[in-house]
């Protein structure tokens, strides 16, 4: 149940002591304790045990805590009940000998946690408070035999961190406002259930059969697999795949609701090449805390769902060692004076800014149009096509590079809307909105649209890891040292392109006064169609165009909807546009 070990050496047996020497690193306590949550998940009578594992200084005094919690620990693993499994991350390394604990929770119905896992649901974050309560002495904890374990060594002050599912249970924790959780560090990091599933009203493909049900039968334990088939049957009957809507079940998974709980401090990290957590995830997020002036920082790198520890290891270190110190020991340090966001460019370089968006962005708003400049459509600051419609076909098998192909030239299963030649560089720092006024006779109508800019480039794909890799790939100091495991430098390629897509978004039109309650289109008649897409930070160089691509089906990026057909966008009257965020406030063309 507690050893003693040096922080740097293998783990020993039970009860083992070693005196540290001049040059070895100081000695440290390891124990896995069971602490009682408030909930009853599994329906067993008794309440959830959540298992943590614990690594903290063997010297006098209270420490602050370090926490990541999970659902992956221990995932096809038979571990032993009263032993560590053994500190995979970097953070013991680090910051154990710092003068903190590491603590590592497992999340309920996971590992060896009792209870069913609920894949964003309340009884993940109840799991999460029993660990910080017990933590600030609210909650009860045993050890494997029973005997009760207290954390008489802690000050109670929890930085929580992690990656994808890791870095999303902090903020589940953050916006539900656990006393006790001092700051979080979520990384490429889910803010609402719903839009990890759904984008305005229709599902993302994969992610139109049950994904919530697969994913908490994929984290289960064995031992809990048979306690929770109604929990999981549950999940099945209310996500709503049917209508993709927004209901009260994604109301409960969605942690931007209740951002007025927030009260720790957000370091935010997202790659801008995310197709798995998406880009709006830490773009809205980002926004209801810069509402609340809650205290924040953020990073944004050019690659997907990746752990900054690959990308900029030294840097993240020194960054997170100032973090933790300054919210969990009260130390002013000045990393609250360095600049709030640092963006990576496609190139590599890095950028710093005093916030985020950036400093003097404002909607500038471009006007779609008919044909112009020798282009199938035309992206204009003032209304140029008065009295016109164009028709939109259903775009069967159309691949998006085919999408974003020859812009001038006209195709019936693709609208394509660009601008003149930039005379000076455009930079785009939040979410682009989109208006179109449409007539469609079909009662649901998806509408997807690209953000493309137009010109001769070099695009840079790093390669992803899941979120299993990011969550188990081992990550030691001779990791670090070596860049291997998780500190293994994602592949980058690079090819030429004239045309690079930026950003998506996609709403069914339905689903346009309202994600709760669909509308369905009229026959007769036409309906504004406003919708959102990711965030993006971007330079599109002078010399290139924006272009803006609408289709309906896109089926690389939503669910199929075989109900869906063609339709005819209205460009009279200014209504049919973009609104982009600008750096400066001006597209110059």
């Amino acid at each position: 149940m507690r050893r003693v070990i040096l922080v740097a050496a293998t783990l020993l047996t039970a009860a083992t002591i070693i005196t540290p020497t001049a040059h070895a690193a100081p000695a440290a306590i390891t124990e896995t304790v069971y602490v009682e949550s408030t909930i009853d998940s599994d329906t067993d009578g008794k309440p959830d045990r959540i298992a943590a594992d614990v690594m903290r200084p063997d010297a006098a005094g209270k420490v602050p805590i370090v926490m990541e919690a999970s659902p992956y620990y221990g995932l096809g693993e038979e571990l032993a009940t009263n032993a560590p499994r053994g500190f995979k991350r970097w953070y013991d390394e680090y910051f154990v000998p710092r003068g903190y604990a590491v603590v590592e929770v497992e999340m309920q119905g996971t590992s060896r946690s009792t209870g069913c896992p609920t894949t964003g649901g309340p009884e993940d974050t109840a799991s999460v408070r029993a660990v910080v309560d017990w933590l600030n002495g609210r909650a009860k904890a045993f050890y494997a035999d029973g005997r009760p374990a207290v954390a008489s060594w802690s000050t109670g002050n929890v930085g929580m961190l992690g990656v994808s599912y890791n870095g999303t249970l902090p903020n589940a924790a953050a916006a539900a406002g656990i006393p006790g959780v001092k700051t979080i560090v979520p990384i490429a990091a889910i803010s609402s259930w719903y839009e990890y599933s759904r984008d305005q009203g229709i599902g993302y493909s994969g992610h139109t059969n049950n994904y919530e049900t697969w994913l908490a039968n994929y984290v289960i334990s064995a031992a809990q697999k048979p306690k929770c088939q109604a929990v999981l049957d549950r999940l099945a009957r209310e996500d709503g795949d049917e209508s993709y809507d927004y209901s009260a079940f994604w109301k409960a998974r969605d942690y931007r609701r209740t951002a007025q709980n927030v009260t720790a401090s957000v370091f935010v990290v997202h790659g801008q090449a995310d197709w798995n957590v998406k880009t709006s995830h830490f773009g809205r997020w980002w926004q209801e805390l810069a509402d609340r002036n809650v205290p924040r920082k953020i990073w944004l790198h050019r690659g997907g769902h990746l752990d900054p520890i690959s990308i900029r290891q030294a840097e993240w270190q020194r960054v997170m060692g100032l973090w933790m110190d300054y919210w969990l020991k009260g130390i002013d340090n000045g990393i609250m004076r360095e600049p709030m966001a640092d963006i990576q460019r496609p190139n590599g370089s890095w950028e710093q800014h005093a916030s985020w968006p950036q400093p003097g962005t404002k909607d500038t708003t471009l006007f779609f149009g008919p044909a112009a400049g020798g282009f199938a459509g035309s992206l204009t600051a003032a209304p140029t096509g008065t009295g016109q419609t164009q028709r939109l076909a259903d775009n069967t098998n159309l691949t998006e590079s085919a999408m974003m192909a020859n812009p001038e030239v006209p195709d019936a299963r693709r609208l394509v809307y660009v601008t003149a030649p930039l005379k000076q560089a455009a930079r785009l720092s939040g979410e682009v909105r989109l208006t179109a006024r449409v007539a469609s006779n079909r009662a649901s109508t998806p509408l997807t649209a690209l953000l493309v800019d137009y010109g001769p480039s070099t695009q840079a794909t790093m390669t992803d890891r899941t979120p299993l890799q990011l969550s188990t790939e081992t990550c030691t100091q001779s990791d670090l040292r070596d860049r291997t495991g998780c500190a293994r430098p994602p592949k980058v390629s690079v090819r030429a392109v004239t045309a690079t897509m930026l950003s998506r978004g996609a709403i069914d039109a339905k689903n346009r006064e309202s994600l709760e309650a669909p509308i369905p289109l009229p026959a007769n008649g036409t309906v504004d169609v406003t919708w959102r897409m990711h965030a993006k930070d971007a330079v599109i160089p002078a010399g290139h165009r924006i272009g803006i691509v609408i289709v309906t089906n896109h089926s690389g990026y939503i669910g199929r909807d075989t109900g869906a057909a063609g339709l005819a966008l209205d460009l009279s009257l200014g209504i049919s546009k973009a609104v982009l965020p600008v750096v400066g406030g001006v597209v110059t063309t």
